[in-house]
């Protein structure tokens, strides 16, 4: 799988919400190698958008389609200032991978000093762990980029889900671990994603 993150902020939600919209109903259609995206609109107005491609040539033989440059010249009217684009094929799914039923999704962001740790760390048996104790967690996933950052996409069925179960003691244990393995997180919480 291929990811591509789309990062910015826009002072029109609702003109930008509609712009994805449109893609999703114009452009998909012929989109090639398309597996699917999140997108989602911050309080704040700090915007992501995370498509998923087979390949990283199916994305960029998208990205060349005349009608794709068009959209994007348009999308891009409604983006204050640039928008960053970034891009890896170096991904994993936690569960089943995202969910397009999900009501809340919780982007993280941030970097690793051990890489290895971290993934050492999630094993097979402390997955299931977390899918026990935090069944309001519907899946996610995690993106790697080559400067060392990640990018974690966490989906749940609702935000009251979500702050239910941050509050359990079932995995507190873990979660501790794992602030100390990741170290400084940034977060952004999209209230109304959207999945096309």
């Amino acid at each position: 799988m291929f990811v591509q993150v789309i990062k910015g902020h826009t002072g029109d939600p609702a003109g930008l919400r509609r712009q994805f919209e449109r893609w999703g109903t114009d452009l998909r259609p012929g989109a090639v190698g398309f597996l699917g995206s999140t997108v989602g609109i911050a309080d704040d107005g700090t915007f992501i958008a995370l498509a998923r491609f087979t390949d990283a040539a199916a994305a960029a033989q998208n990205s060349g389609l005349p009608e794709q440059g068009a959209w994007w010249e348009a999308t891009a009217r409604l983006v204050d200032g640039e928008a960053s684009f970034r891009e890896s094929s170096d991904t994993s799914l936690l569960f089943d991978g995202g969910s397009d039923t999900a009501g809340f999704v919780q982007v993280m962001e941030g970097t690793v000093s051990d890489r290895d740790k971290v993934e050492a760390f999630e094993t097979p048996e402390m997955m299931e762990r977390l899918r026990t104790a935090r069944p309001d967690l519907l899946g996610g996933q995690r993106v790697w980029f080559e400067d060392g950052t990640y990018l974690d996409a966490a989906y749940f069925a609702s935000e009251a889900d979500a702050r239910r179960g941050e509050q359990s003691t079932d995995f507190a244990e873990p979660a501790a671990a794992y602030s100390e393995l990741f170290g400084e997180t940034t977060f952004l919480d999209l209230r109304d994603p959207l999945t096309i």
